[in-house]
């Protein structure tokens, strides 16, 4: 509930500077979880009060990325450089009533000035020379020099800040650009915001938010609670630079959007028990922000992947095939055009659904049934075929024997099985040069079940180019 008793009013604020963080996703999904519970609002607000930094396209990819997820917004997308008219009003309110000041003083200059200072941060220079604003002046907040902010956090607790320890913080640029800060106190109070559920990397700056609310006059205060960080194996914070972080990243490799929205919703937050698998409606039922850990949330790519697999194994036939049209009929398909066959793939569906973490692995899987002329993966061909010495007999003996019988995959089980026998191998080693003469990796679908939808002429054909490939002739590939 809200602070005052009625429906919750909850808000998710990105900046469009880069691809959308996964970590952000959480927040949006915790967001809407938590409205969605109670009855309340979620509003979507893009904070591109960061001119040089926020570009349209970043906008298109938090849009498209909450759509996929299925994160959907009641209200907006509001952008806060169309509201900064009331940016600016209230910047002149905190002026007039004493609250913020003009400031002059160059960046260089300051870091100059306060070097070796016992506390750091701005030392207050033009809090009482009185200049006015205008034109290459910062507004900076008069923060108290005594007392303490505390921050009554959900899942934090109550943090508390000395207000001596907080320097009088700049909240409109020399340029006239409002600062995240002020700009997001003033829509939240606009537009009635109740909890503010966001990030831990963004406390610190809670406490001058609750000063700029109150030095406003703003209603009651909105409940905050500040999620933990996610971090990688390493247990270092999530980072662009040296993370797969993107949401887009994450769509583009084949992950299912409900396996990622009950993943991340697990980064921090337990429903009890030892249940993981939830659907959305379960999710929403359950989910409480009091019950998120204050700790790091581990985000485990693994894990991840082994949910992607569990929902990919819940698909129908025929929806596992629409999720994977965009992959195995897309222009980066290893197949020659027109190779592809319909009729294949669905042969081949059952096999390849039972068996990946993410639908991005389809092609590799498949590509054996269309790609002509057809090439074996090199590493695996040399591992698996020329340096093992029983290699040219076994694929020599599979050319013989798959001349004749039936085509189908217990018939081709038996003829290998056999030829296991001969050479006195376990029937998996046998397999490996066959495999990889006919499907060209080592590793794959089931290989007498793929043989049979391959096709015997096309088989017999890779046994021969895969008997010439380790050279010296053969009276094997001479003679068939």
């Amino acid at each position: 509930m809200s602070p005052s008793g009625g429906s919750p009013r909850v808000r998710f604020a990105p900046s469009p500077t880069g691809y959308f963080h996964v970590g952000g996703a959480r927040t949006a999904l915790y967001n809407w979880l938590f409205a969605r519970r109670l009855g309340g609002t979620f509003v979507l607000r893009i904070e591109d009060t960061d001119r040089e930094r926020s570009d349209p396209a970043w906008i298109d990819g938090i849009l498209g990325a909450l759509g996929w997820l299925g994160v959907t917004w009641d209200e907006g997308p509001y952008f806060q450089t169309d509201r900064r008219p009331l940016h600016a009003a209230a910047a002149g309110r905190l002026v007039a009533s004493g609250h913020a000041y003009a400031c002059d003083c160059a960046p260089e200059l300051v870091k100059e000035r306060t070097r070796g200072n016992p506390i750091p941060g701005y030392d207050g220079f033009c809090r009482d020379r009185r200049l006015e604003p205008g034109p290459g002046r910062a507004l900076r907040f008069r923060a108290p020099d005594q007392g303490v902010t505390v921050v009554h956090d959900l899942v934090r607790g109550d943090v508390e800040f000395p207000n001596s320890s907080i320097e009088d913080f700049v909240i409109v640029k020399s340029n006239g650009d409002p600062l995240f800060v002020l700009a997001g106190v003033v829509d939240d109070v606009d537009m009635g915001i109740t909890h503010v559920i966001r990030g831990e990397e963004h406390l610190p700056t809670t406490p001058k938010a609750i000063l700029i609310w109150q030095a406003l006059g703003g209603p009651e205060l909105p409940v905050y609670a500040h999620l933990p960080v996610l971090v990688n194996e390493r247990r270092q914070k999530l980072s662009k630079r040296r993370d797969r972080v993107a949401v887009e990243d994450y769509r583009a490799l084949g992950y299912l959007p409900e396996a990622m929205v009950n993943y991340l919703a697990l980064i921090g937050w337990s429903p009890g028990g030892d249940r993981e698998v939830l659907t959305l409606g379960e999710l929403t039922e359950e989910f409480r922000l009091e019950d998120v850990s204050r700790s790091p949330g581990f985000f485990d790519e693994q894990r991840l992947a082994h949910f992607n697999g569990l929902y990919i194994r819940e698909l129908t036939p025929e929806e596992f095939s629409r999720r994977a049209a965009p992959f195995v009929r897309s222009s980066d398909v290893p197949w020659p055009e027109g190779r592809f066959d319909e009729a294949v793939f669905e042969h081949l569906a059952p096999l390849v659904q039972e068996r990946i973490a993410t639908l991005s692995e389809i092609p590799a899987m498949i590509e054996f049934a269309f790609d002509d002329p057809f090439l074996p993966d090199e590493a695996a061909f040399d591992k698996a075929v020329r340096r093992d010495e029983l290699a040219r007999p076994i694929l020599e003996a599979a050319l013989g024997a798959l001349q004749r019988g039936p085509w189908e995959a217990d018939a081709l089980k038996d003829a290998i099985a056999g030829i296991a026998d001969t050479f006195g191998r376990k029937l998996a080693k046998t397999q490996a040069p066959i495999r990889v003469a006919t499907m060209g990796r080592s590793v794959g679908l089931p290989l007498f079940q793929s043989l049979e939808l391959l096709g015997r002429d096309r088989t017999l054909e890779r046994l021969r180019a895969a008997l010439a490939a380790l050279g010296g002739g053969s009276a094997a590939v001479a003679g068939q």
